[in-house]
């Protein structure tokens, strides 16, 4: 079965995160959790530079503060709007 790019978010978020296999993260918000801080903000960032192939610059790192947002930062680069 093929991951969608969503799926594939919510795994990216869970890793970097360091969270369960199965915590709910679509309504997740950035320092909404202790796990969520500024250093884990940039291994989120790396994590989905590496897992999705983009390069996310400076005010896209500032201006993603939740996971609705890094979704919506992920249609911008092309993945997912145009998804099978």
């Amino acid at each position: 079965m093929i991951m969608s790019h969503l799926d594939r978010l919510r795994a990216v978020f869970r890793m970097a995160l360091n969270l369960p296999a199965d915590a709910d993260v679509d309504g997740l918000e950035y320092r909404a959790i202790p796990q969520w801080d500024s250093l884990a903000h940039m291994a989120l960032i790396a994590a989905m530079e590496d897992e999705f192939s983009i390069m996310i610059d400076t005010d896209e790192m500032i201006d993603m503060s939740s996971f609705a947002e890094a979704s919506g930062l992920l249609e911008k680069h092309g993945i997912g709007a145009a998804a099978l």
